[in-house]
């Protein structure tokens, strides 16, 4: 019966086109060589339809066996640094093949730098200003008209950063809305960044559409403007009433993220090439889902969700719950420090609350949690310049103020709301990281990769 089913199945398929080409009365030798031209289209479009199908179910199954990863963490957490480790650790090639793209960023990040630095700069000058003085002629300020003269000369690297971040974000772009580069996923801004700065090198006889210096290089582009300010950056970093305003300001540039103001002499050059640390340090805002596949030396298929971590952007989140075997979730005990998007909530407190709701979430209930305490070199100094967590959490009392102690005491608050909120039993992992330093989190990475794999491997049965 089974045999007689599949026999009879094809000539279906043969009288299904034969009705919709059916010849008509009095068809002519011309109107019969173009239905069967339209009939053997018609046929070769649905044959392609048929193939792209089964493709995309052999594509979906192979993505089912797959092992998914997701990125969790507040906006600013390190979770691109993360995943940058991630792919030079075990996907070293594609890492440097898009040391161009990130060359771009990394000179654009120091240039957002120095862009705060000016702003500041630009207030308390304005303090020292006639409008500004006090009636007996003083002023608050130290500066004076050679750092209003240091700043003048800048000024063409904001210029320069406004054009090349419109060129990246084309559509609705204001700087004043955007005090920082970012990017949507899926917007192919590595594309038009490539594009972009593949542009700036004019081949020998091509045509050019910009002003071009000697040996090709556009006069826009961004190496040229740095080089040309290098001096007068560092100058005016390391001045040292630049310095103290800074200090009586409580502003800690070091802190931020992509800052590159202490290398300054290596990237302002003509001939700078990004390390590996530089490309893992830069900073770039995504917002969205970025989904990155990686293939394992192993030949095992990876894929790794980086989520945009601000308020506004978790409810995107949800649709990615549903297979993942883990999740990195990354949380900076950044005791004393506030939202960007909301100056009045704590980013610890946020972090705690993004993690009591991810170990409730019952669609994570089989998923592994591992909980990176991401940024312990700015822990580490921030409380070695003294700084107490008492302050700002009344609960950890009178307990030492130190690295160990504070860990610790935060490293069992996280756990016990694992342990009470898990939909059901599962083990508590947890690591000490810096996501700048590329060798000691490669090593931590390491660890987790097997073990994500082993865990991934027992759930299909194969160990």
């Amino acid at each position: 019966m089974i045999s007689l089913l599949i026999a009879t199945a094809l000539p279906v398929q043969d009288d299904a086109w034969s009705n919709i080409f059916k010849p008509p009365p009095n068809e002519t030798t011309e109107e019969k060589r173009e239905r069967l031209v339209r009939q053997q289209e018609a046929q070769r479009v649905s044959h392609e339809i048929d193939e792209g199908i089964l493709e995309s179910k052999k594509a979906l199954e192979k993505k089912k066996k797959a092992v998914k990863v997701l990125l969790l963490g507040q906006a600013e957490s390190g979770k691109s640094t993360m995943l940058r480790n991630f792919q030079l650790a075990f996907c070293p090639t594609y890492f440097h093949g898009e040391a161009l793209i990130w060359k771009t960023i990394i000179q654009l990040n120091l240039i957002g730098s120095m862009k705060k630095l000016l702003s500041i700069v630009e207030e308390e000058l304005e303090i020292s200003s006639p409008r500004s003085r006090s009636p007996t002629g003083s002023t608050s300020t130290s500066l004076s008209d050679h750092h209003r003269r240091a700043r003048m000369r800048l000024l063409p690297l904001l210029s320069m950063e406004t054009n090349l971040t419109r060129q990246l974000l084309p559509e609705h772009y204001d700087p004043s809305r955007t005090p920082e580069i970012c990017v949507r996923a899926g917007s192919g801004w590595k594309s038009v960044l490539e594009r972009v700065t593949l542009e700036r090198r004019a081949p020998p006889g091509g045509p050019q559409r910009r002003p071009m210096t000697s040996d090709g290089r556009s006069k826009d582009d961004p190496t040229l403007v740095l080089a040309a300010s290098k001096d007068d950056i560092i100058s005016l970093w390391e001045d040292e009433a630049i310095q103290g305003v800074l200090r009586r300001r409580g502003v800690c540039l070091e802190d931020t993220p992509g800052f590159f103001l202490n290398d300054t002499a290596r990237i302002a050059t003509i001939n700078y090439e990004p390390t590996e640390e530089d490309i893992v340090r830069a900073r770039l805002r995504t917002f969205g889902v970025e989904e990155h596949r990686f293939v394992q030396e192993n030949g095992s298929e990876w894929y790794i969700y980086d989520v945009g971590g601000s308020r506004s952007m978790r409810p995107q989140w949800v649709p990615y719950f549903d297979d993942v075997q883990a999740i990195i979730f990354l949380a900076p005990l950044s005791f004393n420090q506030v939202l960007e998007e909301d100056k009045q909530v704590n980013r610890l407190e946020d972090s705690i609350y993004l993690w009591k709701e991810v170990c409730r979430n019952p669609l994570l209930a089989r998923a592994n949690i591992i909980l990176f305490f991401n940024k312990m070199d700015i822990l580490k100094k921030t409380l070695e310049s003294g700084i107490m967590v008492q302050t700002y959490v009344p609960s950890y009392g009178r307990t030492p103020n130190d690295v160990e102690n504070v860990t610790r005491y935060f490293k069992e608050k996280f756990r016990a709301y694992h342990k009470r909120l898990s939909p059901r039993p599962r083990t508590f992992f947890c690591h000490e990281t810096s996501a700048i330093d590329t060798k000691a989190t490669q090593a931590v990475l390491a660890g987790v990769r097997d073990g994500i794999l082993r865990l991934h491997l027992e759930e299909l049965n194969v160990i």
